[in-house]
């Protein structure tokens, strides 16, 4: 995937309200607008990497690009599970994230349980990767520094933003 690091952000909008209720593992959802200017190599599946909300810290990160097998959308979606714990939501906040490594296709599961057990796995293979070297520097990426704090000091398009901003890396 030429396109890795990828970076992007967007409004963080209310998905399918399963990732806290259902898994106990809460995603944040970016639009269409980001999720349809995804470059044509990065393919569905299990990614880690680094994001912000706003302009706060950076965090380590797991994200699903993709249908969700398990639960047969129709839509494809990009869900990131920001690996802290935050008080409360963040809708309506600006997520800015750099996409630096793939863990998997995605795949359906037997189980909720199976699934779950899954994703717990994919975070740890996250936080162990994020650790090298070579991943721990875009951490600290101006890409980071340049975020905006609301979603109304974002340009009309997203897209626009992320390939200027990707371009320049």
């Amino acid at each position: 995937m030429k396109s890795l690091p990828y970076f992007c952000r967007g409004e963080v909008i209310r998905g399918f309200g399963r990732g806290s209720k259902e898994l106990g593992i809460p995603t944040a959802n970016f639009p269409d607008s980001v999720v349809d200017h995804l470059p044509a190599d990065i393919s569905t599946g299990i990614y880690y990497g680094w994001a912000c909300v706003g302009n706060g810290d950076v965090y380590k990160m797991v994200m699903s690009i993709g249908w969700n097998p398990y639960y047969k959308n129709t839509k494809k979606s990009m869900e990131t599970h920001v690996i802290h714990t935050f008080k409360e939501d963040f809708y309506g906040e600006v997520l800015s994230v750099v996409m630096v490594g793939y863990i998997r296709p995605e795949r359906s599961f037997d189980s909720l349980e199976a699934l779950i057990t899954a994703i717990n796995s994919d975070i740890e293979e996250a936080k162990v990767k994020l650790a090298l070297p070579e991943h721990l520097k875009l951490r600290d990426d101006n890409f980071f520094t340049s975020a905006p704090s609301s979603s109304s000091a974002l340009p009309p398009t997203t897209a626009s933003t992320s390939q200027t901003i990707m371009n320049g890396h």
